[in-house]
């Protein structure tokens, strides 16, 4: 299916022509996955800059972890993590920047201060004034599925037909943020990996992506370091599972994935190259040129897991 082009900050998003990558800056304590590596501006100004040189093509900043049985933060202390943030990265890049966040108010702010468009992880359904803002913005959004809340959501979820179901709600979902003043154009729909998903509801969702196609809008996913990369492969920390991560974003891309959430860029920059070109059976000039960066973009930093690793995905 041809699907409308995106403009954001100035960028075309062809979707189709390859696959993007978007690339994660957690401002957060207690995220699965690097939690407490960047909460500082210059800490995570770094972590965009490797991001940026590794050739994401956006950076997706959030300052509320959203792992099973995370405990909600106030808007306050989610403002005070994210918009230092997001004012530094703007400082050095145009590269587009996602809010990751279910509250209106930390949208609104975040997109006054050089954020692009929202990815909410409750398909705007937690806070009742996220669609308002983001029509009024004219911004693009993401909409993933959940089941349940984050404190909630791996306590046993069970679905009858899990494709079926995730669909029609995301579905659903695109029409009602539709009738809020939000174009389709702009809504990118994601199945929510490792959101309320047993680990044979996360093989099931990857591997028929292409369905969700039918929807009508770009398709997000973020299997990133996930825990179903775990149970495959045994690495139990999810920092080691950057590898297992390029056989997901491999599947993905070949499903039909229009933009992959990652938390490292390089090699799936360098992986989607090869994916892609081997989909459309040919590559541009454009494409074929030198990275700048080759090594691990999330590598930097102190090692993670001070403290004891975080429930994981």
């Amino acid at each position: 299916m041809d699907l409308p082009e995106l403009l954001i900050r100035g960028r075309r998003f062809v979707w189709g022509a390859r696959t993007y990558v978007m690339g994660v800056i957690n401002v957060t304590p207690d995220s699965f996955s690097d939690g407490g590596r960047h909460l500082t501006p210059g800490a995570a100004r770094r972590q965009a800059e490797c991001l940026v040189d590794a050739g994401a093509d956006i950076l997706d900043v959030g300052g509320e972890s959203t792992r099973p049985f995370a405990k909600p933060v106030r808007p306050e202390d989610e403002l005070r993590r994210v918009i230092p943030v997001i004012e530094e990265i703007r400082g050095f890049t145009e590269v587009p920047i996602s809010i990751d966040t279910t509250k209106a108010a930390v949208a609104q702010a975040a997109l006054e201060h050089g954020a692009d468009l929202v990815n909410d992880v409750s398909a705007l359904s937690f806070d009742p004034g996220m669609a308002g803002v983001i029509a009024r913005f004219g911004c693009p959004v993401v909409l993933m599925h959940m089941k349940g809340s984050p404190g909630t959501m791996q306590i046993d979820p069970r679905y009858d037909d899990v494709f079926r179901e995730v669909r029609e709600f995301l579905a659903d979902r695109v029409l009602q943020a539709a009738e809020a003043g939000i174009p389709r154009r702009s809504i990118l729909v994601d199945p929510g990996i490792g959101f309320g998903k047993r680990f044979e509801d996360n093989l099931v969702l990857l591997n028929r992506l292409d369905g969700f196609a039918e929807i009508g809008c770009a398709v997000c996913v973020g299997p990133s370091r996930k825990a179903f990369l775990g149970t495959i492969t045994g690495r139990e920390k999810p920092m080691d599972r950057d590898v297992a991560t390029l056989g997901a974003v491999a599947v993905a891309a070949l499903r039909g994935a229009h933009l992959v959430r990652v938390h490292e860029a390089a090699w799936t920059k360098e992986l989607l190259q090869v994916v892609d070109a081997i989909r459309r059976e040919g590559i541009s000039p454009e494409e074929a040129v030198p990275r700048r960066s080759t090594g691990l973009a999330d590598r930097s930093g102190p090692t993670a897991g001070t403290g004891g690793e975080p429930p994981a995905f």
